[in-house]
């Protein structure tokens, strides 16, 4: 409690315009931490500003506050941006920005600045003339184009179709869609309603086999995809050159002023709408696109109910490493302050890293000293590995970590993760975070690689539970990756309860089956097989109701036959059940499908 008395004494909260104002009328120099309402102000550099404020000792000429960026109107360029700014603030102006919680920049920036000012008191030095940042212009500026609030984000809705998902093109077509700048904003792999597909496609309603089609489209999985333009193509030199010379010379007399300008810029290319895109790649076939915004919106609201709350909150996962000693010593406090700080942890395994992998990780290392001690050291023992998700998670675990070197730490960041958990040993930072969103998406399928399971969902089970156990796999982590609705035969169960076939009680399982559709699927995660089965519960569902209450079984298992789930006990298992129900339409790698 006594440290944010004297974070609140140190630093000024500005959260509306009013005050704002009020503080512009601050003399001498105001450091201004610029923060977003869900994340607040930037702990790291707190250590650092009363270190000043002690060293400096000025009261009347530095002052310390933190503006809400989502409540002052002069701040609306830096509302939904992640990375922490510092503002400078002298005599009303602002006239500097520092970009990231880097201390050492900010403790030069500060110490000059003052430096400056009391020259300037004491007649020693004219004071320089700085240009003023117009924080108005500001987002304009970084992104090189202003923002016209008449122009909407305009995005499509894509359904790759059933016959795609069964000869393995999903992949190809989604990477079709990304090389040519689209970007896939959201997606889901779902099996379509007789009611979605029927609106989806009415223009079609009129059409002779219309009602096969719909039969199609209902019996299988399809991808849902949420696509935006993303940025346009632009002609490389060579092609533009090309283009000069096949073109007819005109005079610069000829030509209007605004057309000399556009010839000194690079060309840029039309880009043809994604159906053009697909027609002209030959794949449009497998996918069907409705781009009017009034539908695209209705869509929306249908198969993606949280797209907008979603892409508001941009979540982010992260890969999070604990190295040997903090895992054995201090575990239970890191996972507090990863759960204090608004992370979910969705995935976590203890991993006894090999040299390969240990000098991957420490590449930042190698040119220290220490470097062969810190690989001996991150393989005596077993590291825990966690994928960590939250708003601009990313950035915001790698502020928690602070610098990769303990003594930096100590100094400037002594409120950071490397401060508070340094060792002894080594002088690293005990803790890891991934550098981008691409390197952590390469490092979790690593550390936690995909494997597939097969399961089934009973006759019993209504249309209406269907749709909640599906939510229940989703929220889980599942993809789907296949599925099939089918009345299970005795040929096509045995496929599935070939272990089982020659028990006394098989034929009861038969007749269950025989009721009618179940819902073959192959699910997606790391541990799937393990993930699954805890999901479910104990086979009967007496037993599911007391020991596991909130699974599967416990909640749509009626006895022990109808149990409402099926999955495959171990790997054998679910690798013999999927080549049997899906053929070769299922790859023992799932990241082909």
């Amino acid at each position: 409690m006594a440290s944010k008395k004297r974070e609140v004494q140190l630093q000024t909260v500005i959260n509306s315009q009013s005050l704002w104002d009020e503080m512009l009328q601050n003399k001498g120099l105001t450091v201004i931490d610029v923060y977003q309402a869900w994340c607040g102000p930037c702990k790291a550099v707190q250590a650092l500003f009363r270190k000043l404020k002690n060293e400096i000792n000025e009261d009347e000429i530095l002052h310390f506050v933190v503006a809400e960026a989502d409540n002052i109107v002069t701040l609306h360029s830096f509302r939904d941006k992640c990375e922490p700014v510092f503002l400078f603030s002298l005599n009303g102006k602002i006239i500097a920005k520092i970009e990231g919680a880097n201390a050492p920049l900010i403790n030069r920036k500060v110490t000059n600045l003052i430096d400056e000012e009391r020259k300037i008191a004491a007649g020693e030095m004219v004071r320089p003339q700085y240009n003023e940042i117009l924080l108005k212009d500001l987002d304009s500026e970084e992104t090189g184009e202003a923002h016209d609030g008449n122009v909407a984000e305009h995005y499509c809705i894509t359904i790759i179709k059933p016959d795609a998902v069964i000869s393995k093109k999903v992949l190809k077509i989604k990477g079709k869609i990304l090389e040519e700048g689209f970007v896939i904003e959201a997606e889901d792999a779902r099996m379509l309603t007789e009611e979605q597909v029927r609106d989806f496609y009415s223009r079609m309603a009129d059409q002779p086999d219309f009602e096969e089609f719909v039969s199609f489209m209902t019996t299988s999985l399809s991808h849902v995809l949420v696509v935006s333009p993303g940025n346009e193509k632009t002609d490389s030199l060579g092609e533009i050159q090309a283009q000069l010379e096949t073109e007819p010379k005109e005079s610069p007399e000829d030509l209007s002023e605004a057309e000399v300008n556009a010839t000194s810029e690079v060309t840029k290319k039309k880009r043809d709408s994604l159906q053009e895109y697909l027609e002209r790649q030959q794949i449009s076939q497998f996918c069907d696109i409705e781009d009017d915004a009034t539908n695209v919106a209705k869509f929306l609201d249908i198969f993606f109910p949280d797209f907008k709350l979603m892409k508001s909150r941009n979540l982010e996962r992260t890969l999070a490493l604990l190295r040997p000693d903090l895992v054995q010593e201090r575990k239970d406090e890191v996972f507090n302050i990863i759960e204090d700080e608004g992370f979910k942890i969705l995935m976590q395994r203890q991993i006894q890293l090999s040299e390969e992998e240990a000098q991957t990780l420490c590449k930042e290392y190698e040119n220290e000293d220490y470097y062969d001690k810190l690989i001996e050291y991150m393989t005596s023992g077993p590291s825990l590995a966690l994928v960590l998700l939250r708003e601009n998670g990313l950035q915001y675990w790698k502020n928690l970590l602070g610098p990769t070197n303990v003594n930096e730490a100590s100094e400037f960041y002594p409120d950071s993760l490397c401060a508070q958990f340094a060792m002894d040993r080594l002088p690293v930072n005990q803790l890891y975070g991934s550098d981008s969103k691409e390197i952590a998406e390469r490092e979790i399928q690593y550390f936690f690689p995909l494997q597939n399971t097969l399961a089934v969902i009973k006759p019993h089970v209504t249309h209406e539970q269907r749709e909640e156990i599906m939510k229940i796999i989703k929220d889980a982590g599942f993809e789907l990756t296949q599925l099939k609705e089918m009345v299970l035969s005795q040929e096509e169960a045995n496929k599935i309860y070939y272990k089982i076939a020659t028990r006394d009680f098989y034929k009861d399982v038969l007749a269950v089956l025989a009721e009618g559709p179940s819902l073959v699927m192959v699910l997606t995660k790391w541990n799937a097989i393990g993930d699954w089965r805890r999901l479910m519960g104990p086979v009967d569902p007496e037993e599911a109701r007391l020991l596991s209450p909130e699974s599967i079984r416990a909640k749509y298992g009626i006895n022990i036959l109808k149990n409402a789930a099926h999955g495959a006990s171990n790997a054998s298992e679910a690798a013999e059940g999927i080549s049997k129900m899906f053929g070769e339409s299922v790859s023992e790698d799932p990241e082909e499908n």
